[in-house]
């Protein structure tokens, strides 16, 4: 039963006993308290990026949500065949148009891809196409990619929403636009880019082509660029905008009690961690950092640094990946967990004893799903004092913090990975050796071969052995990392807002969503 203020999974919401069909027209707007970093997918390493292109690309493959288990289906394909494990058949559908009216056929799709593909792009999803070993042209709507060993990622990759290296983007616009792409993205989907005003709006109109018959219902939608989360709040709360992406979890149960508005959420493909440094001294010590590990009470990160809307994450595998995760891990004694006398034992054991001050950079206190920020430092902090461990902690602005982060200039950092939806995607572009994002330098060798060995099996059951297998290296003998948690994602609409389908990656998927009159 949906009630005010009710947290509800996935579907859609609408009145199923209405007999009018969802109104057309009008604008939507939602607040976004994180700016995107570009509008070209091929280069994004945004989630708030991901929400808006998704309205505006279309990829091969897309992800839906029954309220279990996420799934890809396709897209701008009309059919999908895997002949074996490296070769995929894609008929894709007739009629379909770029909206700067260039058509999307085989010779569109088979550029895209080659596109992420060519190390003159230097794409950071390059990774997801690296083993591939051509495209070929069947006829003017028919493709085959081949890889040139079994790629268990595949999926995953060419779903238009998360993937990024499947999603379809118009030659003509890239080469008319350049590098500057970004800021004028041509794709096939619902709604065509309109403008974007710096720190202010992004805005999108109806596609009246729209491949999918009688999508979309809204005339526009409006990315109102909203700096301060307090601000979207009071913004939701009041009225002046029909949603929010994204909000801090001490803010929740505000918007829970207001009976004008619908919570989604759920925990999703993520986990938070702290980050240590690997490569300078104090932390290239593992000793020190499986100490901090233990150090950690996750229960109460849970309790107190998310407001019980998340789960202590012992694994880098989280909850939705269900042929994945271990439901039992807490009582298995694998990955991380709170023991404060292994802890000591580890300190015992460190190649630097007596105090040390490390420093930890954090962001503002306010966070929005994922990232520990300050407030989940300062419970940190504290543990930390116990093993000897006194932190000194600087607050930042984000992209100071991820300039000093990139630049491998600190000690203690906070950071969340999110929308993953599959353990190859939540480990290999993060924790192997020499990826871009893998920012605290972990290098193992051995982790690094059952990784790549995963990411080329398709059995469920032997890809969950070598993971766990990696894991254990990773989490329980190097502790490059600390986990914190697994937390729940929110999006909050007001109740005029009627369709919106709930995916649990991160998504803003407009295509189905009407405005109540």
């Amino acid at each position: 039963m949906l009630g005010a203020g009710a947290l509800m999974s996935g579907g859609v919401v609408r009145n199923a006993f209405a007999a009018e069909p969802p109104k057309r027209g009008g604008t939507l707007t939602w607040a976004q308290t994180v700016p995107p970093d570009t509008l070209d997918p091929h280069f994004t390493g945004s989630l708030a990026a991901i929400k808006i292109h998704n309205n505006i690309f279309n990829g091969l493959l897309k992800v839906v949500y029954d309220g279990k288990a996420v799934s890809f289906v396709p897209d701008l394909a009309e059919s999908w065949e895997m002949t074996d494990g490296m070769t995929h058949i894609f008929k894709l559908r007739a009629g379909v148009k770029f909206h700067d009216g260039g058509v999307c056929d085989a010779e569109a799709v088979k550029w895209s891809i080659e596109r992420v593909k060519d190390p003159k792009t230097g794409s950071p999803h390059a990774w997801m196409v690296a083993s591939l070993a051509g495209i070929d042209i069947i006829d003017p709507l028919t493709v085959r990619i081949r890889y040139s060993k079994p790629f268990a990622f595949f999926p995953v990759a060419m779903n238009g929403a998360t993937g990024r290296a499947g999603t379809i983007v118009s030659r003509k616009a890239v080469e008319k636009y350049g590098k500057d792409f970004g800021r004028n993205p041509v794709g096939t989907g619902p709604f065509k880019f309109v403008q974007w005003r710096e720190n202010e709006m992004i805005e999108l109109e109806r596609n009246p082509d729209y491949f999918e018959a009688g999508l979309p219902y809204l005339d526009k939608i409006q990315i109102k660029l909203v700096k301060e989360p307090t601000s979207a709040v009071a913004a939701v709360m009041s009225g002046q905008v029909d949603g929010m992406d994204a909000c801090p979890f001490q803010l929740m149960p505000m918007l829970r009690s207001n009976k004008n508005l619908n919570v989604y959420g759920e925990l999703e493909g993520n986990y938070s961690f702290l980050g240590m440094n690997n490569k300078r001294a104090p932390f290239n010590d593992p000793n020190l950092r499986l100490a901090i590990a233990y150090a950690i009470d996750r229960e109460l990160i849970v309790k107190q640094g998310y407001f019980g809307d998340a789960s202590p994450a012992y694994s880098l595998i989280s909850p939705p990946m269900t042929k994945f995760f271990d439901p039992n891990i807490a009582k298995s004694g694998r990955g991380q967990f709170f023991d404060l006398k292994k802890a000591q034992e580890y300190r015992a054991k460190a190649a630097v004893q007596g105090e040390i001050s490390p420093v930890y950079i954090a962001t503002e206190a306010f966070t929005s799903n994922g990232g520990s920020g300050s407030r989940n430092a300062q419970l940190i902090i504290p543990m930390l004092a116990k093993i000897g461990i006194k932190v000194k902690l600087e607050i930042m602005d984000p992209a100071v913090l991820t300039k000093r982060r990139n630049a491998g200039d600190f000690d203690l950092y906070d950071e969340a990975w999110q929308a993953d939806l599959d353990p190859d995607e939540t480990i290999r572009p993060e924790w192997t050796t020499g990826v871009p994002w893998n920012f605290v330098g972990y290098s193992n060798p051995e982790f690094d071969k059952l990784i790549l060995q995963a990411a080329e099996i398709v059995d469920v059951e032997e890809r969950k052995k070598l993971y766990y297998a990696a894991e254990d290296i990773m989490l329980q003998k190097d502790a490059p990392i600390a986990l914190l948690a697994h937390t729940k994602v929110f999006k909050i609409f007001n109740k005029r807002v009627e369709g919106f389908k709930y995916v649990p990656v991160d998504l803003m998927n407009m295509h189905t969503v009407s405005l109540k009159t």
